[in-house]
């Protein structure tokens, strides 16, 4: 999330143009955690098989700021302990997807840690931002929808009591991102979260995947075991 939007909590937000627009709805949801599922079966991703997003050794297939992300332990990291986060950086996939099922693993480490995963998006042109959904992570923002750099709002929530109630803040998660057509969803620690259906038919849906470090005070972003089942274009 930019950080200039991290001052709008997940209440009414305000559009640039000053029109106002309601708060994302609450999504009622029925944890899956106990079951031991990060989500549950979908007969359009059960027929496909996973590949790996990430091969955990190389950032071959990505394109970012070699300073901002490193790996470790088969993992990306982003950002550092050592130090502040001076702004927000991205690593983006070079290929672009439309429908997918992606998961992986997420933590976040520090003070007031911030990251995400953009999907369906694009990098500004000698940027360092990158436009498109975000699904959330940290603070307040764990399992939210965000709209990156385009109407810099939170899209959708999740229920903040069923969530807090399986969510490991600080160890790792399991996040599972559906994306097909319009309609975006999204568990966390097998919790649902969102289930967001795009109504601006101008927004385009497909786009590059991404990792976010966030800025601001020392911390570490870090994402492993990303497998993706893509769905094949229509003929």
């Amino acid at each position: 999330m930019s950080p200039h939007s991290r001052r709008r909590f997940l209440t009414t937000s305000t559009l640039a143009l000053g029109a106002s627009v309601a708060a994302p709805a609450i999504l009622p949801s029925r944890v899956l955690a106990a079951e031991g599922a990060d989500a549950p079966p979908d007969p359009l991703f059960d027929r496909i098989e996973a590949v790996p997003l990430f091969d955990g050794k190389s950032f071959e297939g990505w394109e970012g700021s070699p300073n901002a992300f490193r790996i470790e332990d088969g993992a990306i990291v982003g950002g550092t302990l050592k130090e502040r986060i001076p702004r927000n950086e991205f690593l983006s996939t070079k290929k672009v997807y439309a429908d997918f099922e992606l998961r992986l693993a997420v933590r976040l480490l520090g003070k007031d840690a911030n990251g995400g995963i953009q999907i369906r998006s694009k990098r500004i042109p000698d940027h360092n931002e990158m436009i498109g959904y975000q699904a959330d992570l940290g603070q307040n923002y764990w399992g939210c929808l965000y709209d990156e750099s385009r109407r810099n709002k939170v899209l959708a929530r999740p229920d903040a009591a069923e969530l807090d109630r399986v969510l490991k803040r600080d160890d790792w998660n399991a996040y599972v991102i559906r994306c097909v057509g319009r309609r975006i969803r999204l568990w966390l620690a097998g919790c649902p979260t969102v289930d967001y259906t795009e109504p601006d038919e101008k927004i385009e849906q497909t786009g590059a995947i991404a990792v976010q470090i966030h800025s601001g005070p020392p911390a570490e972003a870090w994402y492993k075991d990303l497998r993706i089942k893509e769905v094949p274009p229509e003929k």
